[in-house]
C-alpha cells in the first residue's frame, strides 16, 4: 500500500469513521496534522478507539486548536500561527494514514489552503463523500480541484445509504474509480465497523 490522504467533500461527511476502517484494516498509522476542536474526543482518539490498533501507530498532531472551526480562525483564536510550509508527513512512518480537516478549500492560514498542502505532498488521495443529496455536486467539484492540481486521485469512498444513481454519476462524470459505499451503522463499534468495511470494500484496492 501507499499512504494515503483523507479528504471530505463537506465538513462531518464521515472521514474520521472512514479513516478509523482503513487504519484497522491495513494496520497502518493515523495522522491528523491540525486538529481544530478539543472538546469531547479528538479525530484521533476516535480513529484509536475504532481502530485497534496500537498508540504508536497514532501519531501526534502538528498543531492542536480549542475552537471547532477552520483552522486559520483556530489558530487566529488561540493566538498560534501555523507554520503549514513546514509540515510534512512523519519521517519514518511508511505507510500512513493522513486526514485532513474538512474539505480540500479549507484554509490553513490566511494564505494556505487544504489543497495546497496536497499538492506539495504528492501522495494519493481519497475523497470521501456522502450519498445524500447533493453529493454529485459536491464530489464533482472536489474532483475538479484535484484534477486542476494534477493531484493523484486514488478513488472515493461513499458513507451511508446507498444511492446507485448517484455514486454512478460521480464515477461517470467525475471518471473516478469507486472504491466502496460504507453505511451508516446503528451501533457503531470497532467490530461492527470493521465488519462493515470488510462486506463493502475490498482491501487489495489499498
Amino acid at each position: 500500500m501507499s499512504s494515503y490522504v483523507i479528504v471530505g467533500t463537506d465538513t462531518n461527511v464521515g472521514k474520521t469513521v472512514f479513516s478509523a476502517a482503513l487504519v484497522s484494516a491495513l494496520g497502518c498509522a493515523y495522522w491528523k496534522p491540525v486538529q481544530s476542536g478539543l472538546e469531547g474526543e479528538t479525530d484521533s482518539q476516535v480513529v484509536a478507539r475504532l481502530s485497534g490498533v496500537s498508540s504508536n501507530l497514532i501519531l501526534p498532531e502538528a498543531y492542536r486548536l480549542q475552537s471547532p472551526v477552520s483552522p486559520h480562525l483556530a489558530a487566529r483564536a488561540d493566538g498560534i500561527q501555523i507554520d503549514a510550509n513546514n509540515i510534512s508527513p512523519p519521517l519514518g512512518v511508511k505507510n500512513t494514514i493522513i486526514e485532513l480537516a474538512g474539505g480540500v478549500m479549507v484554509p490553513w492560514t490566511d494564505q494556505i489552503l487544504s489543497i495546497d498542502i496536497i499538492a506539495r505532498w504528492r501522495l494519493p488521495v481519497i475523497v470521501v463523500a456522502r450519498t445524500a443529496l447533493g453529493t454529485i455536486n459536491h464530489s464533482l467539484l472536489t474532483l475538479e480541484a484535484l484534477k486542476s492540481r494534477n493531484i493523484p486521485i486514488h478513488g472515493v469512498a461513499f458513507i451511508g445509504a446507498e444511492a446507485i444513481g448517484a455514486q454512478n454519476s460521480v464515477a461517470e462524470f467525475g471518471k473516478i474509480r469507486i472504491l466502496g459505499r460504507l453505511p451508516w451503522l446503528d451501533f457503531l463499534t470497532r467490530e461492527s465497523l470493521q465488519a462493515a468495511f470488510l462486506m463493502y470494500f475490498d482491501q487489495k484496492d489499498f
